[in-house]
């Protein structure tokens, strides 16, 4: 997996950068016996998501198993250590380091972007866990960065930047919303206002992510509440919306070229196959058939 995106690893613990520094590592057998680390603190921050191994971590002296889906922070000054327990695994993880400095500078931008280091400051609170699908999600976004920095594209500087600032309120969003589970009145709005936007803007764009830009919550939530009250995924529960006010204007005598592309189909050819599917025949001869005269 992304074998080309992957670091060597070395025992350095210090920054060359000033601002940030990512990498992704798998260690085999030989690596591991290589480069042993002991306990240790550093100077700046670190962001370790753990993927794959037989792996536990030691912080201020208390051990924790590790699984696949673990995200810790580790403040400056906090002794740590990776404890490998069956060295024949393959041992995968990234590590995502960040300056004291840099750290600042997105605290005087927003609050938003230091509620982990809050957490961990005042409540020694390290570790967190994400489900497959959200972590699925987390890797996808790491891999972007990783490849962008190691690419030769226009603005990759401009872009790099956006990634490092994006990642980082990523982390502290999701882990927020986490833990601070809505109420079933809440749900229950957020669903009436899923509801309402969607009636209204069939015409137009309704992917997961605008929706979740829109109403300030993850996607992952807003599938989840989705789910939960019609049993239907948001996308199926849009695309035979959009089926029925097209077949409502198919019988109103309105053309069906026009139709689908009012209601927020981009093609004919995925118009027809979704109709066909639901409707069990084609546009023209549901018209045929149903049309009053």
């Amino acid at each position: 997996m992304k074998k080309n995106l992957q670091t060597t690893f070395s025992t350095r613990q210090y920054m060359l950068s000033e601002d940030f520094e990512i990498y992704y590592y798998c260690d085999s057998q030989d690596d591991i016996f290589r480069a042993k680390v002991h306990s240790h603190s550093h100077d700046y921050y670190e962001f370790y998501f753990f993927l794959e191994g037989n792996v536990s971590i030691q912080i201020n002296g208390a051990e924790y198993p590790l699984q696949t889906g673990h995200m810790i922070l580790i403040p400056p000054g906090i002794p740590h250590q990776a404890i490998i327990h069956d060295i024949n695994i393959p041992y995968r993880r990234f590590v995502f380091w960040i300056s004291k400095a840099f750290f600042h500078k997105l605290q005087e931008t927003s609050p938003d972007y230091v509620y982990l280091l809050k957490l961990a400051q005042s409540k020694g609170h390290y570790i967190y866990h994400y489900d497959m699908i959200a972590f699925n999600a987390l890797q996808y976004r790491i891999f972007e960065f990783i490849e962008e920095i190691h690419s030769d594209r226009f603005g990759k500087g401009t872009k790099i930047s956006l990634s490092v600032q994006e990642l980082i309120f990523h982390l502290n969003r999701t882990i927020y919303e986490s833990e601070h589970t809505k109420s079933a009145e809440d749900e229950q709005h957020l669903y009436q206002g899923l509801m309402q936007y969607i009636e209204t803007h069939l015409d137009e764009e309704l992917s997961l992510d605008q929706l979740a830009r829109e109403f300030y919550v993850s996607k992952y939530h807003i599938a989840h509440v989705f789910k939960e009250h019609i049993g239907l995924s948001i996308h199926q529960f849009i695309t035979k919306k959009r089926l029925m006010m097209c077949r409502d204007a198919i019988l109103s005598r309105q053309e069906i070229s026009k139709t689908y592309l009012m209601f927020g189909f981009k093609d004919y050819s995925s118009f027809f196959r979704a109709f066909k599917k639901e409707f069990g025949m084609s546009p023209k001869e549901y018209g045929e058939l149903f049309r009053q005269d």
